[in-house]
């Protein structure tokens, strides 16, 4: 039990810190142009909505969570003080949890049942799917099974995790909680070390620079054999798709 112990709670943290940083770092310089979600809007829209918006939401509600009991546990612990508080924490975070599952089935069905969308997919899309599924699903399972979750994770996982990021690994407390708990922490660590290989290495690179540039003119009925023609004068620049 030790051994299974080290290896998923201390060997494995490690090892997909040092695979997601060595492979963002490799994919961003030597494939930039696949360091994103290849989006797949164009091929099919309406049921991507109902799966990317709850998606979207769950998981971005769901990570700012985790983070603010990482950061700054002593102020969760301070909220959860109070039932009430514990409880409207408790139940939205429930509710966002949900939501992501729902988004992500609806990706998976979308995926696989429309047949345009098969050509661009590949079977890591199928792994991290699966990956998020499941670790969803037991994200659910503990916060139904073992409440509170917010309370334990700022007490015995946020120092857990910080002996992780200062070299000191130290498992004592981790290392009884139930294996349910467990095997979510196995797949957070799993879905960060495969983050390089997968769709998901486009939240590094966040479209921040969308606020500020120029509105993109988009030109309908033009020409296509008078616009791509090297015949055609140009007036302020020569187009580039020459």
């Amino acid at each position: 039990m030790n051994a299974l112990n080290n290896f998923f709670l201390i060997a494995l943290p490690y090892i997909a810190l040092a695979v997601f940083l060595v492979g963002s770092i490799y994919r961003y310089k030597y494939k930039g142009f696949q360091f994103s979600s290849l989006s797949s809007q164009f091929l099919e829209g309406r049921k991507l909505f109902y799966g990317s918006l709850p998606f979207h939401w769950g998981v971005l509600f769901l990570f700012v969570g985790h983070l603010t009991a990482f950061l700054f546990p002593r102020s969760v612990l301070a909220w959860n003080s109070e039932p009430l508080r514990l409880m409207i924490l408790e139940i939205t975070a429930f509710i966002f949890g949900i939501s992501m599952l729902i988004g992500l089935v609806n990706l998976l069905v979308r995926r696989y049942s429309t047949p345009r969308l098969k050509f661009v997919t590949n079977k890591m899309d199928l792994v991290i799917y699966l990956l998020l599924i499941f670790q969803t699903f037991m994200g659910l399972w503990i916060a139904y099974n073992f409440r509170w979750g917010s309370s334990w994770f700022s007490t015995l996982l946020t120092p857990y995790l910080y002996s992780i990021f200062t070299l000191q690994p130290d498992t004592s407390a981790v290392s009884l909680l139930p294996w349910p708990v467990k095997l979510h922490i196995i797949g957070a660590f799993t879905i960060i070390g495969i983050i390089p290989f997968s769709r998901l290495v486009h939240f590094l690179v966040p479209p921040f620079n969308y606020a500020w540039r120029p509105f993109q003119q988009v030109m309908w009925y033009w020409s296509k054999r008078k616009i791509r023609s090297p015949r055609t004068p140009w007036s302020v620049q020569r187009p580039k798709n020459n």
